[in-house]
């Protein structure tokens, strides 16, 4: 409750886009940790990326909460659920499968 009401106060003194982009980075650091932690040898950025872009507003809000107090269950949950959207996974196919198939090239 606490990390959503200071959330809140940092948002409101910002323009709209100015709020989207600071959430969408506090979001990008706790989905980082998650596909780190969760999906070992998933290319990292790719998988952020696709799953950043595929989030609704909601998502992005909750997952920049988490950013405060790192990730929890409720973290992993939300990254699940927007990872097994069609669109993202054909998001990762496209972007991240090719990062993946160069990292064993080298």
């Amino acid at each position: 409750m606490r990390k959503a009401l200071l959330i809140t106060v940092l948002l409101a003194a910002c323009s709209p886009q100015s709020q989207d982009e600071i959430a969408r980075a506090a979001a990008r650091s706790t989905v980082s940790k998650v596909v780190t932690e969760r999906f070992p040898g998933v290319p990292v950025e790719p998988a952020i990326g696709c799953i950043i872009d595929n989030a609704t507003a909601t998502q992005i809000y909750a997952l920049a909460g988490d950013s405060l107090t790192g990730p929890t269950q409720s973290t992993v949950q939300i990254v699940s659920e927007i990872v097994s959207k069609p669109e993202t996974l054909t998001c990762l196919a496209a972007e991240g499968l090719p990062a993946l198939m160069q990292g064993r090239a080298l």
